[in-house]
């Protein structure tokens, strides 16, 4: 098996990588982003002698009179509605407390999930005995914001069969701010795997599932064994996911499909090389820029 080692001088300068129109709009903490008074304060800003400075390091955002600074690197900040994917870290009473990359750990209430068969009633004792064998420390989850607590933590729900346990699959780490907002953040490929982009830089991919119990509420998986074709493919895409995130693109459905496309004349671990992950996001950006997205 041959093996490629490089030295960390060989590799390339990320602002070499960067491909931005606008490369002013990037501010860094202490810089004056403007001396008008006529401009409301956002989050990342400050006011110090009659001039806006950034508090952090970002890109600097307008919205009408409204000024903020988004950061380039950050712990994720959660909204109602994001679909986020975590790691149970503990149980409590009535709660799991759950890992999303977020500054607290989340809660998810015995409450806020489905009863194995689908039930409606109220929680009982003896459902409070069974938490463990619903999910237990260590598994991975899908997973709704519900609310947000005054102090920043999550509440969580799995009230929709489309979240849950997770099962077989590869579970990929980016920033939170890589990932795009969308309507939906589930999907199915046409390339026979399936993604979730979680809102908190949780990337999960898996086999394309063939049919799935309503029965089990969610916290039955599928531990047959996974075709090698399959693993193949789930690998690739891991690969594209990191390559796009290193060239700090958005990521999407439409991009990571395109980037897969691309990368097909190469082996998987060439993607890892830098020279070949820049070449085959330079494709994908064109590929974008032509059509518009």
């Amino acid at each position: 098996m041959s093996v490629d080692i490089r030295l960390a001088s060989s590799r390339p300068a990320g602002a070499d990588l960067y491909h931005g129109d606008n490369p002013g709009n990037i501010v860094t903490p202490g810089d004056i982003i403007t001396a008008d008074t006529g401009f409301m304060r956002g989050h990342g800003t400050y006011m110090e002698d009659d001039c806006l400075h950034a508090s952090v390091a970002g890109t600097v955002e307008r919205v009408n009179k409204l000024i903020s600074v988004k950061p380039l690197k950050t712990r994720y900040n959660g909204e109602i509605g994001d679909v986020v994917i975590g790691r149970i870290r503990e149980l409590a009473q009535k709660r799991w407390k759950v890992e999303t990359h977020s500054r607290m750990d989340s809660v998810l209430m015995l409450s806020s999930v489905n009863l194995p068969g689908g039930e409606l009633r109220r929680r009982s004792e003896e459902d409070e005995k069974m938490m463990r064998h619903y999910l237990k420390e260590g598994d991975l989850i899908s997973a709704e914001v519900q609310n947000v607590m005054s102090d920043g933590c999550l509440s969580l729900h799995t009230r929709s069969l489309k979240y849950g346990k997770l099962g077989q699959g590869c579970l990929v780490c980016v920033s939170p701010s890589l990932v795009l907002r969308r309507k939906t953040h589930f999907h199915n490929l046409p390339i026979g795997a399936s993604i979730i982009l979680g809102n908190n830089g949780y990337i999960w991919i898996s086999p394309t599932a063939q049919d799935k119990s309503e029965e089990s509420g969610g916290y039955e998986t599928n531990l047959q064994p996974v075709p090698k074709s399959d693993r193949e493919v789930i690998a690739r895409l891991r690969n594209c996911v990191l390559a796009l995130a290193d060239c700090k693109m958005l990521l999407f459905d439409t991009c990571i499909l395109y980037a897969y496309e691309a990368s097909l004349k190469y082996a998987v671990k060439d993607l890892l090389k830098p020279e070949v992950a820049v070449e085959v996001v330079d494709l994908v950006r064109q590929r974008l820029e032509l059509e518009g997205s």
